[in-house]
């Protein structure tokens, strides 16, 4: 009894540690599918020895283990010092909201455990319910403020292939995907002797039936023309230069780094203005320009620069739009997703710690990602916002020919690049829509619709591109019907567990 006990916990948290090994930047889900198949095996326990709060624990360990792992580069944040949080509290604070993201993963993942221990996980059905409210929980989590990335985002880098099934039901259906291949290899090796093949089979059947469907599915992503749907805009191209300051978010504000990038942005201007063939503008990462900072010249170009500005007495984080030969913003979207006390404090106009942010307190704008403008409307993401397929995928119905993933990223490492990279992938797969990523130490790159990144700029120094970016207007089914085909599959394992009592 002992060892089966100590068996458990073991299993707990190798899958954890697995799980949050092979997601992103490693990207690769056959890592995965055999740490979903120890999560499996901790829903249940054939001598009924394991009670519902042991079965929590232990799916919480998995939880725990996978979000530490994952979210690592949260430690990064150490020295808080440029956000006015005194030596000796920074480590403890950063140390604090790691292990705080890691029990809040813990939490959710306990209770899918409990609750699928309680339904019979060895049922088709109980697989089919249970995978399905984890991708719609993925899907719904993204949409608050302490959510990043899931199983969702397993298959990028490392599987295009696979990935390519985003494009029907989006993060959260690849999610549930990845849970049904995991309950398939499981019941394969605890199953009898005689039903072990079958399962077996028809788990690499699962397999190879989804990367041949994502597979057609980029090819035709990567046939279809902007005017696909007959609206006839002949696939235009729009060129870009990507700016990439890399200036260290300690440094951001201060007066000799505004004073050099705004001569990196002018003479950026001018090389824009002057190049054949000719360039549409200038693309500036999160956070770059100063509230109420004016630009340099008034150029011939279109400038799209992070920024900030007032709307009566709140601050808001934005993506500014500078029309040619302007010096004033004249449109904009504001950052939706703020981060929790870094950027936003709960309950402002009761209290507030005035150095908790590096720039006073920032104010959510409104949800819609669309930014309206005469080449072509444009969706954007403002660094976190980049996790929410959802609200890109609003835009895109809504008229976006391209999507812009605007972020900072320092001082966070390589790995939260890497994780920054997939994510732009997954969202150009579902949206169908080429992406351009401008990061202020990186991820700069673009990604076409099929997911395949095309150019990348070297992360963490000083660098500009030119980036040729294609408008389309085709609609994938993601864009089409969002989540109908998860919440599709949820109701259908629900009819099937209640027309159907026997064991599957």
């Amino acid at each position: 009894m002992g060892n089966d006990r100590r068996a458990g916990w073991v299993a707990a948290a190798a899958g954890g540690l697995l799980a949050g090994a092979a997601l992103p930047p490693v990207g690769w889900p056959w890592l995965l599918w055999p740490a979903v198949v120890l999560l499996w095996s901790l829903t249940e326990s054939r001598t009924g020895s394991v009670s519902a709060p042991r079965r929590f624990r232990r799916g919480g360990l998995w939880g725990l283990a996978a979000v530490l792992v994952s979210h690592r580069w949260l430690l990064w944040l150490h020295p808080l010092d440029w956000i006015g949080v005194p030596g000796p509290l920074s480590l403890p604070i950063c140390l604090a909201l790691w292990l705080a993201i890691g029990l809040a993963g813990a939490l959710l993942v306990g209770a899918w455990t409990a609750l699928v221990g309680r339904l019979d996980p060895a049922r088709p059905s109980t697989a089919l319910l249970a995978a399905a409210l984890w991708g719609l929980a993925e899907v719904l989590l993204a949409k608050g403020p302490l959510f990043w990335l899931g199983l969702g985002a397993a298959a990028l880098p490392g599987d295009r292939a696979l990935a390519g099934l985003a494009a029907v039901g989006g993060a959260g259906f690849l999610a549930a995907l990845q849970l049904l291949i995991g309950w398939g290899l499981w019941r394969a090796l605890r199953g009898l002797p005689a039903q072990r093949a079958r399962w077996l089979l028809v788990t690499l059947a699962l397999v190879a039936t989804c990367h041949l469907a994502g597979l057609a599915l980029l090819a035709q992503a990567g046939a279809e023309g902007g005017d696909g749907d007959g609206r006839g805009d002949g696939g235009r191209t729009e060129r870009w230069l990507v700016l990439q300051p890399a200036i260290p978010t300690r440094e951001k504000f201060e007066a000799d780094q505004q004073r050099r990038l705004l001569q990196r942005l002018a003479f950026a201007q001018r090389q824009a203005a002057a190049a054949e063939p000719p360039v549409q503008g200038v693309l500036l990462p999160e956070g770059s320009l100063a509230l109420g900072q004016l630009l340099p010249e008034a150029a011939p170009v279109e400038v799209l620069s992070g920024g900030f500005r007032r709307e009566g007495l709140e601050l808001r984080s934005s993506l500014l739009r500078f029309e040619p030969d302007q010096r004033q913003a004249g449109g904009w979207v504001d950052k939706h997703r703020v981060v929790p006390l870094g950027e936003w404090v709960p309950l402002a106009s009761l209290w507030r710690w005035s150095g908790l942010s590096a720039v006073g307190g920032i104010e959510p704008g409104t949800a819609s990602r669309l930014l309206s403008r005469p080449g072509g409307d444009v969706g954007v993401a403002i660094c976190y916002e980049l996790s929410d397929g959802a609200a890109l995928g609003a835009a895109t119905r809504q008229g976006a020919r391209w999507l812009l993933a605007s972020a900072n990223l320092d001082p966070y490492p390589l790995q939260l690049q890497g994780q920054f990279a997939a994510l732009a992938q997954l969202r150009a797969i579902e949206t169908g829509r080429w992406l351009v990523s401008s990061a202020n130490t990186g991820p700069s790159l673009l990604v076409d619709a099929g997911g395949q990144v095309l150019e990348k700029l070297p992360p963490g120094r000083p660098a500009t591109g030119l980036l040729t970016v294609q408008q389309r207007s085709t609609l994938t089914p993601y864009d089409r019907w969002g989540e109908t085909p998860l919440i599709g599959l949820a109701l259908l394992a629900g009819a099937w567990r209640w027309l159907s009592r026997a064991p599957g």
